[in-house]
């Protein structure tokens, strides 16, 4: 069964934390359209391209990072599976879904996590978690994350994450 993995990584200081840059920063999107084809490496001179996202040998995530310091501009590019905070298990007839919480960082806290989501086949989850980090010694200011996994299982077409989920795991929590 095909299984469809985007990643969407948003960074930003305190400087988009209030006020018009904050209003800005809430209203990236969550999801974007699927490309059609994910390079492989550099193209070559024929402008090869590997097998569509949903090629269950590929394993290659779609990830789309927005950055406060880009101006928030989309940069599409691509990730190796294992890169992706996920664990994802076929189970033959459903999908079991469970997102990693990035270690060492322990804001917010998360004492009771959800569940993991099990996908039948045509539905898709949308998992969001939130981050603050500090360098090692206190030198830099707070970097904050949102990291959105969009994860469908089954048959889908490239707009599918444009669309409601199917569930909704929202773990953000308060970033103060």
């Amino acid at each position: 069964m095909d299984i469809t993995v985007q990643w969407v990584r948003t960074f930003w200081t305190k400087e988009s934390r209030g006020g018009p840059a904050a209003t800005r920063r809430n209203a990236l999107p969550a999801g974007f359209p699927l490309p059609d084809e994910v390079p492989y490496g550099s193209p070559g001179a024929s402008g090869s391209f590997s097998p569509p996202l949903s090629s269950p040998s590929s394993g290659f995530a779609h990830y789309v990072e927005m950055a406060e310091r880009d101006g928030f501009a989309p940069r599409p590019m691509v990730r190796n599976l294992d890169e992706v905070g996920l664990r994802l298990r076929d189970e033959g007839d459903r999908l079991r879904v469970l997102a990693r919480v990035e270690p060492l960082c322990g804001v917010p806290p998360r004492r009771r996590r959800p569940p993991a989501v099990r996908l039948l086949p045509g539905q898709w989850v949308r998992w969001q978690l939130n981050y603050r980090f500090s360098s090692a010694v206190g030198l830099r200011d707070w970097l904050y994350w949102l990291d959105t996994f969009n994860i469908a299982y089954g048959p889908r077409d490239r707009d599918v994450f444009l669309t409601e989920p199917t569930v909704l795991i929202d773990e953000r929590g308060s970033l103060r």
